[in-house]
């Protein structure tokens, strides 16, 4: 009881950060540009069916997107990860190592030009590092497997940003505080020790206009595209949907999270021509689905471990052309944790 009361309590917190997807504004935003597709494209059935489908929200997929982020909710209620953030450590690290430390003398005057130019450095930074982060999962063996959790959703809700491995957050938030508390350091040097972003509600001004402007269709049903010129430079929610696609044509494709930019630079960015009917789910390297490895909470937590020991020691390796890759042994333990 006391177990749901910390969940419950955590996910009304949730309701009220700006900083998480969840937050209130941000889905009463994407309410009113769900309301606008739908209206502007006709559908049939009435709003809410159309919106809510209960195909989708009753699918077993969901509720397992459902238990995962109480999972994780209950971890950070825990401390677990706040534990883990190494950012404001790193950038006092840099600011001390540097002539001066955090007294450099005369630098950059603090205006709201140089607020606007740190606010950019600080998202390009984090966007740059989520595309590296994501990329570094799909393709190295060892670390799919617990990035192939979120991509074992056969059905994508807003809540499905929120189906993570815990190790997977846990490796992401170590290497994100590195670069980023690198790139704060350099700044409160440069800016005389302080560095005021822009801000709109304590939330940086850039990931608040992300999250405003529909950041939760990018899980979901529903297809919103920016069009062929904007996404060459911001990822759109049709991209994203595109990259949870099993279609083998969108294999490791749209890695970005805000811009398209990292994706255009490093040859994986892939921007629809239309609209195009998707499939979600896990595939081999010639696009046949594979059967559904995360069916439980348990399996969801555990399998993850299992294949990625055998890439470590058996030398199973996410061959580029390979979704994912079940060995007898791992798929054995699988059925086992599923029983």
């Amino acid at each position: 009881m006391q177990e749901l009361m910390m969940i419950l309590n955590g996910f009304s917190s949730t309701l009220l950060d700006w900083h998480s997807r969840l937050a209130m504004i941000y889905l009463l935003s994407t309410l009113l540009i769900a309301y606008i597709i739908w209206r502007s494209r006709g559908a049939t059935r009435p709003f809410f069916a159309w919106l809510f489908p209960r195909e989708i929200y009753a699918h077993k997929s969901n509720l397992v997107d459902a238990k995962i982020f109480a999972l994780n909710m209950m971890l950070q209620i825990g401390g677990v990860f706040t534990a883990l953030a190494a950012a404001p450590v790193i950038a006092q690290l840099v600011l001390d190592s540097l002539p001066g430390g955090a007294t450099p003398g005369s630098m950059a005057p603090l205006t709201w030009g140089t607020r606007a130019l740190a606010t950019l450095v600080i998202v390009l930074t984090l966007d740059f590092c989520t595309y590296w982060i994501h990329r570094l999962h799909h393709e190295t063996g060892i670390l799919w497997p617990f990035h192939a959790v979120h991509h074992s959703a056969e059905v994508m809700t807003p809540l499905t940003v929120h189906r993570k491995h815990p190790v997977y957050i846990v490796i992401s938030m170590l290497i994100r505080g590195f670069i980023l508390g690198s790139v704060q350091g350099v700044m409160l040097y440069l800016f005389v020790g302080e560095v005021d972003l822009l801000t709109i509600g304590s939330v940086n001004a850039g990931y608040f206009i992300f999250n405003i402007v529909g950041s939760n269709l990018r899980h979901s049903h529903i297809w919103l595209s920016y069009g062929i010129v904007l996404e060459h430079i911001l990822i759109s929610p049709a991209q994203h949907q595109i990259h949870h696609s099993s279609n083998v044509k969108h294999y490791n494709k749209n890695y970005g999270e805000v811009f398209a930019i990292w994706d255009m630079m490093f040859g994986t960015l892939y921007v629809p021509k239309s609209y195009e009917d998707l499939d979600y789910g896990l595939a081999n390297a010639h696009g046949t689905k594979i059967e559904q490895p995360h069916p439980t909470l348990y399996a969801a937590m555990l399998h993850p471990f299992v294949e990625s020991w055998e890439a470590l020691w058996k030398g199973t390796s996410r061959d580029p052309a390979v979704k994912t890759a079940r060995t007898p042994q791992s798929a054995k333990i699988t059925k086992t944790l599923v029983e």
